[in-house]
Formats: C-alpha cells, structure tokens, sequence
C-alpha cells in the first residue's frame, strides 16, 4: 500500500511566518487596542467634559450679552424714548389705580418710581408734571398741605399752563388759611381758563376771609408794636426813675411818689416788676 503524505509547499509556510510577523508588529493590532494604548497617559473625552461645558456656556453667555448690546444699539432714539415713556405710563396708572383703591401712601410710591424712570428730557415733561400734581393730591387726602403744595409747584415749574396743579395748589393753600395766596393761584387759572365758574366762586368766598385775616395781622402787628414801645418806654422810665430816686436819696428824700399828679407815679407802678 502507498501511503501519501500532506504536501507541505513553501507558501504556506511563508504564510504562517508572515501571520506571526503581523501579530508581533506594533502597527497591527485590533482597533480596541490601538484605541487604548492611545489614551493612555492622555486625558479622555470624560475627564474634560465639565470643563469643555463650562466654556461652552461662558462663550454662549458672552455672545448673548454681545448680541443684546448689538440690539441695544439698533434702537432708534425714538424707540428708547418710546419703550420708556411705556414703563413710565405704566407706572403712574398703578399709582392711580392705588389712588382710587384709597392707597394713597402705596400710590404716592408708585408716582415716585415714575418719576425716577423718567428722564428730564423734553419728551417726558407732561408725565412727570402730572405725576407730581398726582402726587399733589394723595398729600392733600393724607393731610399733607404742605407737601402738597410743594409737588403742584413742581408739576407747575414742568407746565406752569397746567391748570389741575394750579388747583391743587390752591385748596392746600386754603386749608392751610393762606387766602392771598389761594386767590392769587385761582385768578391764574381764570387767565387760563376765563369761563371757570367754579374758580370764580372760590374766589369771591375767600376774599372776604383774606380780608379778615389781613385785619387780624394788622391788629396784631399793632399790638406786637405796641407792647415792644411799651416795653422800651417802661424800661427807660424805670431807668428815670431809678435816677430820679438816687437823686432823692442823696437829698433824704427816698419815698414812693404819692401825688396822682406826679408823672413818676404812674412810671414806679407800671415799672415796679420790671427788672
């Protein structure tokens, strides 16, 4: 019987050594393995993430805040004034709400924040001038003439063509008892308004008291003159008497005056308590 053998031939032979090759060489290796002799001794995608993050948001906050100054920008001055004037309005027509609601101290708050929204432009003039007339009048329900008077004349150094103001100002005035000066702030408003019957009306009620009240004052400017002279005229007696009394003691003669008809009479009395 013949046996026959495996034919062994060159190639593969060659084949096996080349395979052996390739899996001893550095640059063949399975795509896991180059993978991980790649990271090693470098930082991974996961260990840089929070900080890849956190530039991120830095770069995307810094380009929204570029992007709103842009916009910023892009307005037109009259936009600006526009939007403002917006917030402005907004503002006081809390504060009247408040107001009608009897919030006067809560509307008074919210004039205010008007008004420091306001600039002192040309465009915000008659709003800040009504606010503070607005303002005028949550003083005068809270009592506060004074104040209220100091706001109306603010809203009219603003307008002094606003008659409300003028108003205002007036009945604070009249609380307060100042008539001449009610009566002047009431003739403006018949400058500015010459049909105003009600302005008339006022002003004929409160002449006859500013008349009396200029009487009163007269009297007691008379009285106050008169008790100041009194008082000089008494002192410089006590001093004529005083030396008028030296004069008799020297003689011997240091005695209360007790003729009706001595002029030193009446002076000692008058004078006696006086210092």
């Amino acid at each position: 019987m013949v046996v026959i053998e495996p034919v062994s031939t060159g190639s593969s032979t060659e084949e096996n050594r080349d395979r052996k090759k390739l899996l001893e060489d550095d640059d063949y290796q399975p795509a896991a393995a180059r993978e991980a002799s790649a990271s090693d001794g470098f930082e991974t995608a996961s260990d840089g993430e929070h900080d890849d993050l956190g530039k991120a948001e830095a770069d995307t906050t810094a380009s929204q805040e570029r992007q709103d100054s842009r916009q910023e920008e892009a307005l037109s001055e009259d936009q600006l004034i526009q939007r403002t004037l917006t917030q402005v309005n907004d503002a006081k027509l809390e504060g009247n709400k408040l107001f009608g609601a009897g919030q006067y101290e809560e509307a008074l708050a919210k004039y205010e924040l008007a008004l420091h929204a306001a600039p002192d432009k040309p465009e915000f003039v008659e709003i800040r001038s009504i606010c503070h007339a607005n303002r005028a009048t949550c003083f005068s329900k809270l009592r506060k003439y004074e104040d209220a008077i100091k706001e109306s004349t603010k809203a009219l150094e603003l307008n002094p063509g606003y008659a409300k103001a003028l108003n205002r100002r007036a009945e604070a005035h009249e609380k307060l008892e100042h008539f001449d000066e009610a009566i002047a702030d009431l003739k403006k408003i018949l400058e500015l308004e010459p049909s105003n019957v009600q302005a008339s009306r006022t002003i004929r009620h409160l002449e006859p008291k500013a008349e009396l009240k200029r009487e009163k004052m007269k009297e007691e400017m008379i009285d106050l003159l008169t008790e100041e002279n009194y008082v000089s005229w008494s002192r410089s007696m006590q001093r004529a008497l005083r030396a008028r009394s030296k004069i008799r003691f020297i003689n011997g003669d240091f005695q209360r005056p007790t003729d009706p008809a001595d002029p030193l009479l009446d002076a000692w009395e008058r004078c006696n308590d006086l210092v």
